[in-house]
């Protein structure tokens, strides 16, 4: 009697995984495709949000699935940005006066001499970035690194637009500061 209860259990999880996937599969595919580089790599990400989605115990105790879905899906894309190639790094930074990191590059960022000066950024920027609240960490990666509006991430996080703005405005002075003397080192 018991294990046909665990069977019975099972086939129920199954159908609600299932239910996600049909619900949020082809939106968070898309949401997914439109941050990384090809296909290939969006559907290993996909793959890994659902990995992890099976991998809860208790899938009734998400209250927002389409925000945690997302959440999932931010952090995994943003991990594979951490294990990417630092020649991607010119397509990551950049900015205006209220997120500015551009101070950081040379006039002329794609030569073999500034190489070694790339992969030195990169790999401070991401340090600073490790070193941020995850809260604040999480909103300058989506919307320095994947061009996610500061209106996008309130919409999907359910957070108030001014505190997003308020955390970004506190990554950007927290990692002007851990990367000043980086600046003043690379100063023309």
């Amino acid at each position: 009697m018991a294990t046909g209860i665990a069977l019975n259990m099972t086939e129920q999880r199954s159908r609600t995984i299932g239910e996600i996937v049909k619900t949020y599969g082809s939106r968070l595919f898309g949401f997914v495709r439109n941050r990384v580089n090809n296909e290939e790599d969006a559907r290993d990400i996909l793959q890994d949000v659902w990995y992890q989605l099976s991998n809860l115990v208790d899938i009734d105790s998400i209250e927002q699935m389409n925000a945690w879905l997302h959440r999932v899906a931010r952090n995994k894309i943003t991990d594979s940005y951490r294990k990417s190639r630092p020649e991607s790094l010119d397509s990551m930074i950049g900015g205006d006066e209220e997120g500015d990191f551009d101070f950081l590059l040379p006039a002329d960022w794609n030569t073999p001499e500034t190489e070694h000066q790339r992969k030195q950024i990169y790999q401070e920027l991401m340090i600073a970035l490790d070193g941020l609240p995850p809260a604040q960490r999480d909103v300058f990666v989506w919307n320095e690194l994947e061009d996610m509006t500061l209106q996008e991430i309130s919409e999907i996080t359910g957070e108030n637009l001014k505190t997003i703005i308020s955390r970004k405005g506190y990554a950007v002075k927290a990692l002007r500061k851990k990367l000043e003397s980086l600046y003043k080192e690379h100063r023309p």
